[in-house]
């Protein structure tokens, strides 16, 4: 059971979201009101796998918490949440080793999704966050993918690699390379995990 430790001074957002997370997933959460509590929890832990930091929160000081937290526990996985960061904390966050940058503004399911993928290893930040590229505004529309492109999404959905997924439709690794490209070009994401993300928080399949 993953060992989540998520950290924001306001006491609603932390408990409410803490709580859900407790009930959707065999999480353990704990929760601390400040970086400062936080630290000194984890000192007291033998492992937390993910931490979650409010940006706006005491003792972050920007992203020097973030960098504070990254050094005193280097094998956990740190997330930067906030509900005001712009795109350009967001990149900077991750550009100081954050494994992921969470927004306020995501869905119950998404943010769930978010936390999956980080314990899974991958960084994540939604793409379209912030983004003022107009082929990410039109999100949602799939229309423009073939059906074969549409069925590689589904298996990159499921996690499959070029080699399952052309075992499971019956065709070329080297084809399946090509829908891959295809379809990352027409959704405007840069890479499978992106475009995985893309289909599942909306619920494409």
């Amino acid at each position: 059971m993953p060992n989540i430790l998520l950290a924001d001074d306001h006491d609603l957002v932390r408990d409410t979201i803490a709580a859900y997370l407790r009930t959707v997933e065999e999480f353990n959460v704990l929760t601390a009101p400040d970086l400062g509590g936080a630290l000194e929890l984890m000192a007291g832990i033998d492992s937390i796998d993910l931490l979650i930091l409010d940006y706006n929160m005491p003792g972050m000081n920007g992203l020097d918490g973030l960098v504070q937290a990254r050094e005193a526990h280097p094998v956990a996985k740190v997330a930067i949440m906030s509900g005001v960061a712009n795109r350009d904390v967001a990149n900077a966050a991750m550009d100081r080793g954050a494994h992921g940058f969470i927004p306020k503004s995501l869905t119950a399911d998404t943010l769930v999704n978010a936390i999956k993928f980080i314990l899974a290893g991958e960084r994540y930040i939604p793409f379209d966050f912030g983004s003022n590229d107009p082929r990410e505004k039109t999100s949602g529309e799939f229309a423009n993918l073939s059906a074969r492109e549409m069925q590689t999404l589904e298996k990159l959905c499921l996690g499959l690699s070029n080699k399952e997924i052309a075992r499971d439709l019956d065709i070329q690794e080297v084809t399946v390379k090509l829908h891959v490209k295809n379809l990352l070009s027409k959704l405007g994401v840069s890479n499978r995990t992106q475009a995985a993300l893309f289909a599942k928080e909306r619920h494409l399949f």
